[in-house]
């Protein structure tokens, strides 16, 4: 339904500004005139806003602000505060500018009678449909405060791991990025004088030396054309990701990637999991809280799955009919999930496996930091004893022969 935005004189005289919701402009006359608002502009807001037309990066809101910001709207919607008054006060409470201007165009659509869970479906970089379809199964069930609290929960719960397997891999990317780039000025700077040395002496050079050589020689003089080179694979592995096949393909590689396809495949458990039993548990259908999760997760494998698995339930089948033949998905999912549904709770099985999973997810993060940290220890060994080999050694040789 559109959105006018308007100016209008109130009984007082007093200048107003706000947006109302409705099917046309005679319509959103009317409705401000019922509420004794003289109308002076009125103009529909054009369907795309500001942020939704920019680039989506630059519009992304941090998921750490939506998570406050629910966790506070729910305080105060359960302190009987109405709630353009609460979101008012949320927008002084923002600190993201992007987020400040998105709460404060809601607080404006409500005040003009939209729903909150229909504003919020106007802002996709700040809200998901999950987000927007567990607050309108608050509205629907008229409680917005428990959902919203139990929304902010489930955020927070998603939020704090990716923080956790984000924080445990800065140090091993830190220290192989920091070599890398120490290892290439080197290469373009150092060895070069160190071997000048060797190359005036005429000797027979080792085949390591002439490697390292030659890789010296490359860097300094064609350093251009790897960074051309990266600049093309990055744009065109960019543009190949966003088909279809493309990004079908990049999704199968993750599983079967050593070490790290077992943490590919507990982020989307623990995804597939906390998503559907926080949808279940807030009333939503079944078939549609499966066509929400399979947006959610994140990987085409998985939505293929849950979108197989709307089809199985529309036909009268289990849940878990689709999972307990697929050969990524571990058996104790489906067989959970079975158990789930006999009993009648779904809901809580399922919110269990996500907290089963979510555990083994941080052993596996915490195992692979403890393992990277000697394998770096390691290459650094291995790099260090190359060029000994191939630069000191023979230097040491050269000059035992002139003396």
């Amino acid at each position: 339904m559109p959105v006018y935005d308007y100016k209008a004189k109130d009984p007082s005289g007093a200048s107003v500004t706000g947006a109302v919701e409705a099917p046309n402009d005679i319509v959103a006359q009317d409705t401000l005139k019922e509420r004794g608002l003289v109308v002076v502009a009125l103009n529909e807001r054009k369907k795309h806003t500001l942020f939704q037309s920019s680039l989506g990066f630059f519009n992304r809101v941090p998921r750490k602000d939506v998570v406050l910001f629910a966790r506070q709207l729910a305080v105060m919607i359960s302190a009987t505060v109405p709630i353009v008054q609460s979101l008012r006060i949320l927008v002084k409470q923002t600190s993201n500018i992007t987020f400040k201007i998105i709460i404060s165009e809601i607080a404006d659509e409500v005040d003009g009678g939209a729903k909150l869970s229909s504003s919020l479906a106007r802002y996709p970089q700040a809200f998901s449909d999950f987000f927007i379809y567990m607050v309108r199964s608050g509205e629907t069930t008229g409680k917005l405060d428990e959902t919203l609290n139990y929304l902010a929960d489930q955020q927070e719960k998603d939020y704090d791991l990716e923080s956790k397997i984000r924080g445990a891999m800065i140090y091993p990317a830190f220290i192989v990025g920091a070599m890398a780039v120490i290892g290439v000025l080197m290469m373009i700077f150092v060895i070069p004088k160190l071997t000048g040395a060797l190359i005036a002496g005429g000797a027979e050079l080792p085949v390591a030396t002439k490697l390292l050589i030659g890789l010296s020689s490359f860097l300094t003089h064609f350093w251009w054309l790897l960074i051309a080179i990266g600049v093309i694979v990055f744009v065109f592995g960019r543009l190949y990701l966003r088909t279809p096949s493309g990004r079908r393909q990049f999704d199968v590689l993750k599983f079967h990637l050593p070490i790290f396809g077992g943490i590919f495949e507990k982020i989307y458990l623990v995804r597939f999991s906390r998503s559907f039993s926080t949808l279940i548990a807030s009333g939503i259908p079944v078939t549609r809280a499966l066509e929400i999760v399979a947006d959610v997760i994140g990987n085409i494998i998985y939505k293929e799955l849950t979108t197989q698995t709307i089809t199985e339930v529309e036909a009268g089948n289990s849940i878990a009919s689709v999972f307990i033949q697929s050969k990524v998905v571990p058996p104790m999912l489906p067989q959970m999930m079975i158990v789930g549904e006999q009993t009648g709770k779904l809901d809580l099985i399922l919110d269990k496996l996500a907290a089963f999973y979510a555990k083994e997810l941080e052993n596996l993060v915490a195992n692979l930091v403890s393992i990277i940290e000697p394998l770096i220890l390691v290459v650094m060994g291995v790099a260090v004893a190359v060029i000994v080999m191939a630069v000191l050694l023979p230097m040491y040789n050269l000059s035992n022969a002139i003396s």
